[in-house]
């Protein structure tokens, strides 16, 4: 009893400590999971229950880091193979998961979290179709582990396909998971690349709203096929929706606006240290391999069509 009183109290602190800014998303979700292999949550009934409604809150208050007026204005301009790309990928992503026969969830979210924005992307669709936290955990690992690859590859196929800097901004802004890979990635490259890469993956970033309403619809039209099912509303959207438009219309809000996106931001790594705790091993030996092999591959056909497309001029 003595031991498991100090296993709570090391794993409380260890909770907390994710909030600190030197903790990443990535390094969060991997104390986590470590955590549940070798020791085991001792706080998994609580945390079960948490961490969706955390995840749901952070959301919302990720909405309060995007202009409104900013995003449509730019998302006008790369809308055709915005949309073409996220829903091939997508498209592709359903048919790979399909054919490697991975678990449904996990397929739906490491798809999302290629096509639009990496973790942001799944943390949204994640409590939309109520994925177990194995497969999320298990979407986001993926999502990390090609995100720290993209940094070293990218800049290197930059140079070895002779890209200008606007067309590697293109293809880190098209082809890389998360915001932060991206303006890593570009910045390498140059200060152009850097400025364009930023701009079109805040026009990906958009499509989560108009994807996570999409898979509301799903959900409500499965629902209504089981007459014994019933549909939780997603109001995390409507709140990440408000917050965005209350920082676009209202100048005196966009300072605590700025304050509630860092906040949320820090918060969603404790809540991703949260996700990674509640995977035990047996869960993670049941879902298995085949969603990493996944999304490697859905990768590596994205990147290679989004490279041979700007190459091509077909995206300019």
């Amino acid at each position: 009893m003595k031991m498991q009183n100090i296993w709570k109290s090391v794993f409380a602190l260890l909770a907390l400590l994710t909030l600190l800014p030197v903790v990443s998303s990535a390094q969060a979700l991997v104390v986590g999971l470590l955590f549940s292999l070798f020791i085991g949550n001792p706080w998994l009934d609580q945390t079960k229950k948490l961490a969706p409604k955390f995840l749901a809150y952070s959301v919302v208050g990720l909405g309060a880091g995007m202009n409104l007026n900013v995003v449509f204005e730019v998302g006008l301009s790369g809308v055709s193979y915005t949309v073409v790309g996220i829903a091939c990928t997508l498209l592709v992503g359903w048919l790979l998961g399909g054919l490697l026969k991975v678990n449904k969830d996990s397929g739906t979210l490491i798809s999302v979290g290629t096509a639009i924005c990496g973790g942001s992307a799944i943390a949204a669709v994640a409590p939309i179709i109520k994925a177990k936290s194995e497969d999320v955990s298990v979407s986001l690992v993926t999502v990390f582990m090609l995100n720290a690859a993209a940094l070293i590859i990218f800049p290197w196929l930059g140079h070895h396909f002779h890209l200008t800097e606007e067309q590697f901004g293109l293809l880190s802004a098209l082809a890389i998971h998360d915001t932060s890979s991206v303006v890593g990635s570009a910045a390498q490259f140059g200060p152009k690349a850097l400025e364009v890469a930023t701009t079109v993956k805040l026009t990906r970033a958009l499509w989560i709203i108009p994807i996570s309403l999409l898979f509301v619809a799903l959900q409500k039209w499965n629902s209504e096929k089981r007459s014994n099912s019933k549909l939780k509303k997603p109001w995390f959207i409507l709140g990440f929706l408000i917050m965005a438009a209350l920082v676009t219309y209202f100048p005196d809000f966009k300072g605590v606006g700025a304050n509630i996106n860092y906040c949320a931001k820090r918060f969603l790594v404790m809540v991703l240290f949260l996700i990674g705790s509640n995977c035990p091993k047996s869960a993670l030996k049941e879902v298995g391999i085949k969603p990493l092999l996944m999304g490697v591959i859905l990768w590596f056909l994205v990147s290679v069509s989004t490279l041979s497309a700007i190459k091509l001029g077909w995206i300019s």
